[in-house]
């Protein structure tokens, strides 16, 4: 048995943290790859929603965050799905571009333990500096 309350509007059967965030997963729906982990709140889910585009809430900035607005890589959403207690995400996305991370890789999952360090293990595809042409 779900303990997602169907009876509920469909954002209101979420389960939201104290702050109004859910956690959302995108992940590439041609292979699988997860590419990034974001957070959105119920303007950012339905705007979402309504655009077919990954908009996220972007803790640091405290606004919204339409994925791709300054590099051009954007999510184009395929399905939208939530775990059995509805407190996360999980977006399955067409990445326009291969390139979700503000570093310049395919994914922002790209640094792998390897014995006691992180390493990163992924290719750079594209300089950030190209991509986010106002960056220092």
């Amino acid at each position: 048995m779900s303990d997602l309350d169907e009876s509920l509007s469909w954002l209101d059967a979420l389960k939201w943290d104290e702050n109004g965030l859910i956690p959302a997963i995108a992940q590439e729906a041609a292979t699988g790859r997860v590419l990034t982990l974001a957070w959105m709140n119920r303007e950012s889910l339905r705007e979402t929603v309504a655009s077919n585009r990954a908009v996220y809430w972007s803790r640091s900035r405290q606004r919204l965050w339409r994925k791709g607005e300054e590099s051009g890589h954007f999510q184009k959403i395929r399905s939208i799905r939530t775990d059995c207690d509805g407190d996360v995400l999980l977006l399955s996305v067409e990445q326009v571009g291969g390139i979700a991370c503000h570093t310049g890789r395919e994914s922002c999952f790209f640094r792998e333990l390897q014995g006691e360090r992180w390493l990163g293990v992924d290719p750079v595809l594209k300089n950030p500096k190209e991509i986010y042409k106002n960056s220092p």
